[in-house]
């Protein structure tokens, strides 16, 4: 399956399943401790470092901009997605979530720092994600399916892309975001307009006095 053709592919154990393993068990530790972090009022609710459950999108669950474990990722699946997509990019952000059971993903287009993204499947129960290859909108979709280590690579800016009601428990998926490289558009907006990758979004904008390189 072409991208430069369709503007989507699957790939096939784009991760080991061991990686994806630890990956999504990771993630669910993290979200616990957050939740007791949050709940015995150690940290705010309104801090994003721990990850937040206000994201709007998809209301009361666990989501996270820029956890310094899947920006690691977004850094070592950029050569895989340069390959498959014959592009050159360069990153912008991560993003996670644990859906729940009774989630919906509202179909939907992304901004421009998604502009060549993947959806990568950590583990739990499944759940596909739908497509729209057409570019249309409120066509009918295609129905994809992953398993854990699986990513679906898309132009995000340019096809409608949602998931159904999630009947299952726990589904964990990452979001790695990228920009085609080369304009000064993508230039500027490196790492989603943050000085280093891993910091939080609060980050956008500002320039670090003392930049590690």
């Amino acid at each position: 399956m072409s991208f430069k053709k369709n503007k989507y592919t699957v790939l096939k154990n784009a991760i080991s399943r061991e990686m994806a393993d630890f990956c999504y068990a990771y993630f669910l530790n993290k979200r616990n401790v957050a939740r007791v972090l949050f709940d015995s009022r150690y940290i705010s609710p309104f801090t994003e470092y721990w990850g937040i459950w206000s994201d709007e999108q998809v209301p009361n669950t666990y989501s996270h901009y820029g956890d310094l474990v899947m920006e690691t990722l977004l850094q070592k699946v950029k050569p895989v997605m340069e390959k498959h997509t014959k592009l050159k990019l360069s990153e912008t952000y991560s993003y996670a979530r644990i859906y729940k059971n009774g989630d919906v993903l509202a179909r939907h287009k992304d901004r421009y720092s998604c502009e060549i993204s993947t959806t990568l499947n950590l583990g739990g129960d499944d759940w596909p994600i739908y497509l729209d290859p057409t570019g249309k909108k409120g066509q009918a979709g295609i129905k994809v399916k992953l398993n854990p280590g699986d990513m679906l690579i898309y132009s995000g800016c340019d096809l409608e892309h949602w998931r159904e009601e999630f009947t299952g428990k726990d589904c964990g998926q990452v979001f790695l975001h990228y920009n085609k490289a080369g304009s000064k558009m993508a230039k500027e907006n490196a790492l989603d307009k943050r000085p280093l990758i891993g910091l939080p979004a609060w980050f956008k904008g500002v320039k670090l006095t003392n930049p590690t390189k």
